[in-house]
């Protein structure tokens, strides 16, 4: 069986590739630049290069192939122009599953994301949970629209369709994103933390996911994915354990990380990497608890601890020189 992966060069992406490979099942991964198509082809995969919008480089990937996972996607925090997030996110979606239905495909996975549930604060979330209606980023929402255009197209090109949801993925592989505030809180002994609570996933459990989705996933489902929610106190001494350092933090009360706003609204704006900005500021002030029952009764997803996701992950920043070796 040969299967087709789009985002096969990203982070999530190349667990996805690693999984299928391992399980025995031939890969074709969608590959932009040549970088990439060196990328999956290291990971045992087979690169077509070509990119979302091209059609015909689609097509050649598809034929053939019985599933397709569309990975890939653009998550990015306060973007000067969130435009090509949009297209990408929301529009590409269209016509991923466009070509895999012209192709003969029979089912296909979406990586979606935890942050489309958009529930109110302090609610813990589960698949069912009402939107809110309140988007905390551009990234939320182009992943909202983007999973309501999924479900949509498939249902009118008559295709079987699925959406993994993670939480914020964690683990070997990550520097960037949501990672750099485990990098900051490694970084010293007494980091400033929000009041908040925190959702994680591991990396092996979200490309798990993906493949049990594929197997066991009922059409028109979305499958929240997440390995632990834990409040700021306990996370970070989860996380001081874990490397074996002290972590003392400075925990913020919620009114007064709100009066960082400012602050955070032109770090976003500047060069380089930046752990905070005003989105991720927004979305940690509202914090996140979801409940991934539904993935455990219907796919028989198990999840890392989070002290061994977390030992992992430390580790694996260690060695790649992203933390000090304490």
């Amino acid at each position: 069986m040969t299967v087709f992966v789009t985002g096969g060069s990203g982070f999530v992406g190349g667990a996805v590739i690693d999984h299928l490979v391992a399980s025995g099942v031939g890969v074709n991964a969608l590959a932009r630049s040549e970088a990439a198509a060196g990328a999956v082809r290291s990971r045992g995969a087979e690169p077509i290069r070509g990119d979302l919008a091209d059609g015909a480089a689609l097509q050649r990937g598809m034929e053939g192939c019985e599933t397709v996972y569309h990975v890939a996607g653009v998550n990015k925090m306060c973007t000067g122009d969130p435009g090509p997030m949009y297209h990408t996110n929301v529009d590409l979606v269209r016509t991923v599953v466009r070509a895999a239905a012209d192709a003969g495909v029979q089912r296909i996975v979406l990586t979606s994301s935890a942050a489309v549930v958009g529930e109110p604060a302090g609610v813990v979330a589960d698949e069912s949970t009402e939107h809110s209606g309140r988007f905390l980023s551009n990234y939320a929402r182009s992943k909202y629209l983007g999973e309501h255009a999924f479900f949509d197209e498939a249902d009118r090109v008559g295709i079987e369709a699925v959406a993994v949801n993670p939480s914020s993925v964690q683990g070997p592989g990550r520097s960037t994103g949501s990672a750099l505030l485990l990098r900051y809180a490694l970084s010293m002994r007494r980091p400033v933390a929000i009041e908040t609570v925190l959702s994680v996933v591991d990396i092996d459990d979200t490309a798990r996911a993906h493949l049990l989705a594929a197997e066991r996933g009922a059409s028109g489902r979305r499958y929240l994915v997440n390995g632990a929610s834990a409040d700021i106190r306990t996370f970070v001494k989860t996380l001081s354990d874990a490397a074996e350092q002290t972590i003392e933090p400075i925990i913020l009360p919620r009114w007064m990380a709100a009066g960082l706003s400012p602050v955070a609204a032109v770090a976003g704006f500047g060069e380089g990497d930046h752990p905070m900005c005003l989105e991720m500021l927004r979305t940690l002030l509202h914090g996140h608890r979801f409940d991934a029952s539904r993935s455990i009764a219907e796919l028989d997803m198990e999840y890392t601890p989070l002290p061994d996701m977390l030992a992992r992950t430390v580790a694996w920043l260690r060695a790649e020189g992203f933390s000090p070796t304490r």
